[in-house]
């Protein structure tokens, strides 16, 4: 990806350059002093390519049915309880098994509960072949919107965000290797078969991953409670952007708030100071989503 042009009407000629600081937002974003980009190496670096991200034990009727639609990686087996009751999510299930090839084996509900390792699997069970971590570098498009979770380590909260994230438009996903939830049953059934569409990155940390993307070009926009920009009047949502979402709890940690370009607060004229972390992220996929689409994207 090439380097960014400056913003419009910034009034600074190269304020926009990637890794050259916080972005201009119409007010000052967050008070630190920008960072001098010289002399860095451009490209993301490399990330964790091919690794296992799991997600081979696939549960949830919509989760299940997305795994067969995407076609993007091998099912073995779907498993079905046969005292279900019919509905058209079933019979879909059942017609893209057949032209894909894939067994469907019916066995007593107990059965299911037995095979099932999320609370719910609605009575659908199917084994797939992994998946698999994509190079940082791919998600480096032109048209850009990445997210990246900082440490999130609940599987239903990982879940939920990549369904807000994929359901908003986002392009990719960036998990660090360590300290994260990773795509285990419970996630891959909160994620409601967004897995099967987004992209996702592994890196060593949510530091080095954002070094990486601020490198080719894409803003790095932090969601703070502490911001000092509101979310929607940051500028640059409309660019290249990664949306850094912090982890249960602490946020973002201290080096990846200082590694993102504009800290954000999403607005709270309630009682309550703050969101969960998948509430959260989905408010702030769709206020990207809305500002790439003009402004008529709806949460």
């Amino acid at each position: 990806m090439s380097a960014r042009r400056p913003l419009p009407g910034s009034g600074r000629p190269g304020s926009g350059r990637p890794g050259s600081g916080r972005p201009a937002t119409g007010r000052p974003a967050t008070g630190r002093p920008g960072r001098a980009a010289q002399g860095r190496p451009a490209g993301p670096g490399p990330g964790a390519v091919g690794d296992d991200l799991g997600g081979e034990q696939v549960e949830g009727r919509r989760a299940v049915r997305e795994l067969l639609a995407a076609g993007r990686r091998e099912v073995m087996e779907v498993v079905v309880a046969a005292e279900v009751e019919p509905a058209p999510i079933l019979e879909e299930i059942a017609a893209l098994a057949a032209a894909a090839g894939v067994p469907v084996r019916r066995v007593p509900r107990a059965a299911v509960a037995g095979l099932a390792r999320s609370e719910v699997p609605q009575g659908v069970v199917a084994r797939a072949a992994p998946l698999r971590a994509v190079p940082l570098e791919s998600l480096c498009t032109p048209g850009a919107f990445v997210v990246l979770l900082d440490g999130v380590t609940d599987p239903h909260n990982l879940g939920a965000v990549l369904r807000s994230a994929c359901a908003a438009g986002a392009t990719g996903v960036v998990l660090p290797r360590r300290r994260a939830a990773h795509l285990g049953p419970a996630a891959v059934k909160a994620a409601a078969g967004a897995v099967e569409h987004l992209p996702v990155a592994l890196v060593s940390g949510s530091p080095a991953g954002l070094q990486g993307l601020g490198r080719a070009g894409l803003w790095r926009v932090g969601l703070d409670e502490r911001g000092a920009a509101d979310l929607e009047e940051v500028a640059v949502l409309d660019q290249p952007v990664v949306l850094v979402v912090g982890a249960e709890g602490r946020g973002l940690a201290p080096l990846t708030s200082a590694r993102c370009d504009v800290l954000a607060r999403i607005p709270m004229p309630g009682p309550l100071p703050s969101l969960n972390v998948a509430a959260a992220a989905a408010v702030a996929c769709f206020s990207v989503a809305r500002r790439r689409a003009g402004g008529t994207a709806e949460p």
